[in-house]
C-alpha cells in the first residue's frame, strides 16, 4: 500500500514558474482556492445533467464530490480528474424511461438507476479488464472514427427530444433562442475562467432575463420563490433505491463503451499536458470510474465520466496537483447537502433549460467531429467513410433495433453497428 499513492512533494518555487505536477502539492490557501475553481467549473454541466434527466441536481452535485475523492482514492492520487454526471446516459435514460428531457422529476427514475448501476459494473469490468491485458485491444476495437461517431450521436440523438419542450409555445420558443445566445456571448466574448464556465453564466443569464420578462413584466409563467425561502440551509437530499429491469439495463448498459472512450480520450489529453505518462493507470482509471458509476446510481443520482472542463482549467492554470481535486470534492459535497440550493435550481424554468439543451448536445456534436479532425481520420477511405455515416444515420434517426420485447435504443444499435462495422471492414487491411 505505501506505493499506491505517489511521494508527495511540495511545490518549490513561483506558482507561475512551471507547472504543478501530478505528485506535488502548494500552500494551502493556494490549493483551496484552485479547489474552489474546479468545482465551479464542473458544476453547470454536472447540474444540468440531472435536470434533463428528471433527477436530483442536489444529490448529482453531492455525489460528483464523493466519486471525484473516490477516484483519488482508486487512482492512488496520480491521476489528476473531477468526476460528474455525463452527458452520455440523458438519451438512453429517455429511451429507457420515457421521460421528456428538462420535463420536471422522472417518474421512472429507479428503472433507469438500475440501468445506471448495471453500466458501472460493465465498464468497472472493462477496466480490470485492461489492467490484466493492456490498452490495445481498447484502442483496436474502438478507433478515432468509431469514438468520433458515437459521441457524435448523442448529441443528433437528442435533439428532437429536447425541441418538443417548448414546440408551439411562442414565449418560451424565445427565451430558448435567448438562452443559447447568452451562452453563446459568453462562450465568443469572454475568456479564462469565464469562458470555462459558459453553462453556469449563461443559465444565470438566462434565468434573470427570464424572471424580468415574467415576473416583472407579465410574459409566459411567472416563477415562484417561495419554495426558496422554505428550504433549510443544510440537510440531506432524497435517495432512491435502483429497481432492475432487464429492458432498461440492456438500453443503458452499452453507454459503458462510450465512457471508456471519453475517459480513454481524457486521460491521453491530460498526459500530453502534464508529460507525464498515465497510460498504466488507465485500467485502474476505468475501474474508479465504472464503481463510482455504480456507486452513484446506486443512491439516486446520474453515472460519472471524467470531466473536459476542469482539464480545460488545468491547460489554463498548468496545475495538475490531484490533491486540489480532493478539496474541489469537498467543496462539491458541501454544495450538495444544502437543500436551499437545490430549490433554487428547481426554479429555472423549462425553457431555459431547452435553450441550455441546445448549446450542450451541440457541444457534444461537434466533439465527435472534433475527435475526427484531431485523429486525422482519412473519409477518402471507404471504410472510415461507411462506419461514420452509417452509425451517424441510424443514431441520429433513432434506429431502434428490437430483439423480442427488448428495445435496443438508437443510440445502442448505432454504438454496436459502429463497433460492429469496423471490425467486419478492417478485415480488407489484412488483405
Amino acid at each position: 500500500m505505501a506505493n499506491w499513492f505517489p511521494k508527495w512533494q511540495a511545490y518549490q518555487g513561483k506558482i507561475d514558474h512551471r507547472p504543478v505536477a501530478s505528485y506535488e502539492y502548494l500552500p494551502p490557501l493556494q490549493s483551496a482556492l484552485l479547489g474552489v475553481q474546479h468545482a465551479f467549473a464542473m458544476f453547470g454541466a454536472t447540474v444540468l445533467a440531472p435536470l434533463l434527466m428528471g433527477f436530483s441536481p442536489n444529490l448529482a452535485i453531492l455525489m460528483s464530490g464523493v466519486c471525484t475523492i473516490l477516484f483519488f482514492l482508486l487512482t492512488g492520487g496520480r491521476v489528476p480528474s473531477y468526476l460528474g454526471s455525463s452527458f452520455a446516459f440523458i438519451a438512453v435514460v429517455a429511451a429507457a424511461t420515457g421521460h421528456m428531457t428538462g420535463s420536471g422529476v422522472n417518474p421512472n427514475l429507479a428503472v433507469a438507476l438500475g440501468g445506471i448501476v448495471a453500466c458501472g459494473v460493465v465498464y468497472a469490468l472493462i477496466g480490470f479488464a485492461v489492467i490484466l491485458t493492456g490498452t490495445r485491444w481498447i484502442e483496436k476495437l474502438m478507433p478515432p472514427v468509431v469514438t468520433g461517431a458515437i459521441v457524435m450521436i448523442i448529441g443528433l440523438n437528442l435533439a428532437p427530444i429536447t425541441i418538443k419542450n417548448v414546440a408551439g409555445q411562442p414565449f418560451e420558443l424565445w427565451m430558448a433562442l435567448i438562452t443559447v445566445l447568452c451562452m453563446g456571448v459568453i462562450a465568443v466574448f469572454s475568456q479564462g475562467l469565464l469562458q470555462r464556465l459558459l453553462l453556469l453564466l449563461g443559465l444565470l443569464m438566462a434565468y434573470a432575463i427570464y424572471v424580468l420578462a415574467t415576473n416583472g413584466l407579465g410574459y409566459g409563467k411567472a416563477i415562484d420563490f417561495s419554495t426558496i425561502a422554505a428550504a433549510p440551509w443544510f440537510g440531506l437530499p432524497h435517495f432512491t433505491e435502483p429497481a432492475f429491469e432487464l429492458n432498461a439495463m440492456l438500453i443503458i448498459a452499452p453507454v459503458a463503451l462510450i465512457l471508456v472512450a471519453e475517459n480513454l480520450g481524457h486521460i491521453k489529453a491530460v498526459s500530453a499536458m502534464t508529460g507525464e505518462n498515465l497510460s498504466p493507470q488507465l485500467g485502474k482509471a476505468f475501474v474508479a470510474d465504472g464503481l463510482a458509476t455504480t456507486l452513484s446510481g446506486s443512491v439516486g443520482a446520474p453515472g460519472m465520466t471524467t470531466y473536459g472542463e476542469n482539464i480545460g482549467v488545468m491547460a489554463v492554470t498548468q496545475v495538475y496537483s490531484t490533491i486540489i481535486f480532493v478539496i474541489a470534492g469537498l467543496f462539491a459535497i458541501c454544495l450538495g447537502l444544502s437543500p436551499k440550493f437545490g430549490a433554487v435550481i428547481s426554479t429555472i424554468p423549462s425553457a431555459v433549460l431547452t435553450g441550455a439543451s441546445i448549446v450542450v448536445f451541440g457541444l457534444i456534436t461537434i466533439a465527435g467531429a472534433k475527435i475526427w479532425i484531431e485523429n486525422k481520420v482519412d473519409f477518402s477511405n471507404n471504410k472510415n467513410l461507411m462506419v461514420a455515416s452509417v452509425t451517424i444515420i441510424l443514431g441520429a434517426g433513432n434506429f431502434e433495433l428490437f430483439f423480442g420485447s427488448f428495445n435496443l435504443g438508437g443510440i445502442g444499435t448505432a454504438t454496436f453497428a459502429a463497433i460492429f462495422l469496423n471490425l467486419l471492414f478492417s478485415l480488407k487491411d489484412k488483405n
